[in-house]
């Protein structure tokens, strides 16, 4: 049975191991440290070590690859494949050399665009139409290998990282365990990425986590379901840190400065935007509470907003 060592993380990745578990000999699986998450800083497994464990796989979870004893014990392992989906961390070229038949990499973007560690999320943020998977040949330079195969996923307004998230794992799943046979016999074709269409993703910064509400309607409910459900974005409202997890750009137009309330009712809040639009929050969370929709907010914290007011910065 052919052998291989796989990375991965996040839930995105537990499809592709479970699928790659039941077909091949899985040697050894790579995962990122235990994490403290929580304001109770509870220590927390990634979803491929719990999978892993659950299916009696030997875990290893250094908290850098490259120099550990881990990574010697891989590279001993001499295994045909290397799989990454989503890991987390670069990988050492002498590592990748230690599979006998290739390194390939699930990359949850259209290659050459949105090379890094954030695909997904640019996706959504700019308000592409669709999104997919491209199976590559791990290299040296990030993202930049040979493409051996890909696949398209449309996208909707309705779609957010994490919608996107499940659905590319599916797919790259079952592109992967199509496009390995052919890799495993010699005989997938290699397609070179055109560096001149190269975009990157990089990992979100933390002052992008900060909604700018000058940006149009449209554009800024982009930026709210792309740091959902992970992150979130959040405003100044009132001058309370809150974040808003739902919004819905609306046909209605105003002459109101950004941030401003334009239309109030028990159970609904309308604040413009830039260039003159207009969106309503669905959901929020103010700093210290709960997500909750806005009819709560607006009969609890929110009671004293009225039309008018500058509430967003």
């Amino acid at each position: 049975m052919t052998s291989l060592i796989f990375l991965g993380t996040p839930e995105f990745a537990v499809p592709i191991l479970t699928a790659l578990a039941a077909d091949y000999q899985v040697v050894a699986v790579f995962t990122q440290p235990d994490r403290r998450v929580g304001r109770k800083q509870v220590l927390h497994e990634s979803p491929v070590k719990a999978k892993a464990k659950a299916l009696g796989l030997t875990v290893l979870q250094p908290e850098k690859l490259g120099g550990s004893p881990e990574l010697e014990q891989a590279i001993a392992l001499s295994p045909d494949l290397i799989v990454t989906a989503a890991y987390g961390q670069f990988l050492p070229t002498r590592f990748l050399k230690a599979a006998k038949v290739a390194a390939v990499n699930v990359h949850g973007s259209l290659l050459p665009k949105y090379r890094g560690g954030a695909p997904i999320q640019y996706s959504i943020i700019n308000g592409d139409a669709a999104t997919g998977v491209t199976i590559i040949e791990m290299v040296k330079q990030m993202d930049a290998g040979g493409m051996y195969a890909q696949a398209k996923l449309p996208l909707t307004r309705q779609d957010d990282t994490g919608t996107a998230f499940a659905k590319l794992s599916l797919l790259g799943r079952d592109l992967l365990l199509d496009t390995l046979p052919g890799i495993i016999a010699g005989t997938a074709v290699k397609t070179p990425q055109p560096e001149d269409l190269v975009t990157f993703s990089p990992t979100i910064k933390k002052e992008e986590e900060h909604l700018d509400i000058t940006l149009p309607a449209d554009k800024l409910d982009n930026w709210v379901r792309g740091l959902r459900p992970e992150i979130g974005g959040w405003v100044s409202l009132n001058g309370e840190r809150t974040k808003l997890w739902a919004i819905t750009p609306l046909t209605d137009t105003t002459t109101a400065t950004p941030g401003t309330v334009v239309a109030r009712t028990k159970k609904r809040l309308v604040v413009a935007a830039g260039n003159g639009t207009t969106f309503a929050i669905d959901s929020i969370q103010p700093a210290g509470k709960a997500q909750q929709p806005i009819a709560a907010f607006l009969n609890g914290a929110g009671r004293d907003i009225q039309e008018g007011d500058l509430i967003i910065a």
